[in-house]
């Protein structure tokens, strides 16, 4: 993989060919930004509970884990750029339903077949969706085993200029934003396009092979990891904004303007990642330390006494927590064979997505009907869980570049 076009020019020129993937990921990021806030109050708004809120997010990554396995399933063989396409026309369809529509049904069906209303909120710089498993495999592969981890967190870095830009939008109303949501499909669709995937007779023999032995026991450690992720995550995502809603009586406007100020701060971490990792040591130290500084945040919000002090409390924690994003991406297409990345993608993150669909409905409950900061706390020990496996899953197990280096 160290060959590939693009390993040696992972900048923003117009000759660089990942430019169309950080293209599609500044779209989908602005469209992602002001979804994460619309939608939940939106649908407040149309007289469902908070309950209901949650049991909308939850059947959209139900249908996302199924969505996520068919992309798995076919990206390898049918090829990544395809699939990203198809998720550009599902996007800009969902958009025009949710502009439309108001039936919680119809609602539901639409969000989980284009990830609108399910999550990739602030700091994750656009990276959520079915779709997100064929765009990883295709960014390792066009960006090369040396320059991954770097490709990745320039991926997030525009995805989260995207995110910034996305979230100021969410002081307009609800259904113009859906229709530039479909709008934002379409380009999604045709942007990815120029995109030139090696798609040689031996990597298509390869793709429908059985996934090895040595991939498999990869793919069932990263399942156990991700899916105490998956339920952390159930717990926060759109479910965050009804938080800051109930508990401190906030309206969207204020929340846009905490999502836009993190996003815009947490440029500052996506310009540091290779540096933090050289620093503290590796790929898989630095998502365990940095994770476990975060849970610590995280587990103290809910007894902040105000909007300000709750919203910097959790601006500190994006920021510590967003840099392991692209790290945990790269390391993961790093030790994964390239022919079988889309594959293993899908079946690691599967736990996740089925992780995640009972969180939403759980904390929509425990706001309406318990300690509103139950949820945060759940969160925070399935993410300090999740930590602790992470290092004794793969502390022994160094990427690519990182065992050339040593060499």
């Amino acid at each position: 993989m160290n060959g590939v076009a693009g390993g040696n020019d992972d900048g923003m020129s117009l000759r660089n060919p990942l430019l169309p993937l950080y293209a599609g990921r500044v779209l989908r990021s602005v469209s992602q930004g002001y979804l994460a806030i619309v939608v939940p109050l939106y649908l407040l708004s149309l007289g469902y509970s908070a309950t209901a809120v949650g049991l909308l997010i939850a059947i959209g990554s139900g249908s996302g884990a199924l969505l996520t396995l068919a992309v798995g399933a076919l990206a390898d063989r049918v090829g990544r750029k395809p699939i990203l396409a198809a998720f550009g026309i599902l996007t800009a369809l969902a958009g025009v339903v949710f502009a439309v529509q108001g039936n919680f049904i119809v609602l539901a069906i639409a969000g989980a077949l284009g990830t609108i209303g399910q999550g990739g909120g602030v700091g994750s710089g656009g990276a959520f969706g079915p779709y997100f498993v064929a765009e990883q495999a295709l960014t390792a592969e066009l960006a090369g085993d040396e320059r991954r981890t770097a490709v990745f967190a320039r991926l997030s870095l525009v995805g989260t200029v995207g995110s910034v830009f996305g979230a100021g939008l969410a002081v307009f109303p609800a259904r113009p934003l859906f229709w530039l949501t479909a709008a934002i499909g379409i380009v999604l669709a045709l942007v990815v396009l120029p995109i030139k995937e090696q798609r040689t007779r031996a990597i298509r023999a390869r793709s429908k092979a059985s996934l090895a032995p040595s991939t498999w026991k990869l793919i069932r450690r990263f399942m156990l990891t991700n899916a105490t992720n998956g339920l952390a995550i159930g717990f926060l995502g759109p479910i965050l904004v009804l938080w800051f809603h109930e508990r401190f009586h906030v309206n969207a406007d204020q929340i846009a303007v905490l999502y836009t100020t993190i996003n815009l701060l947490s440029i500052l971490s996506y310009l540091g990642v290779t540096r933090i990792v050289a620093a503290i040591g590796g790929a898989v130290r630095t998502v365990v330390a940095l994770r476990v500084f975060s849970c610590a945040l995280l587990a103290v919000m809910p007894f902040a006494p105000s909007f300000a002090f709750a919203g910097a409390i959790y601006a500190l924690r994006m920021l510590v927590n967003i840099v392991t994003f692209p790290v945990r991406q790269s390391y993961a297409m790093g030790i994964i064979p390239a022919s079988e990345r889309s594959r293993a993608s899908a079946l690691s993150n599967l736990p996740a997505r089925v992780g995640s669909m009972g969180g939403p409905l759980v904390a929509g409950a425990l706001i309406e009907h318990a300690w509103i900061g139950l949820p945060l706390e759940f969160a925070s020990a399935l993410q300090l869980l999740n930590a602790g496996l992470y290092w004794l899953f793969f502390r022994n197990l160094p990427p690519p570049e990182e065992v050339e280096a040593e060499v």
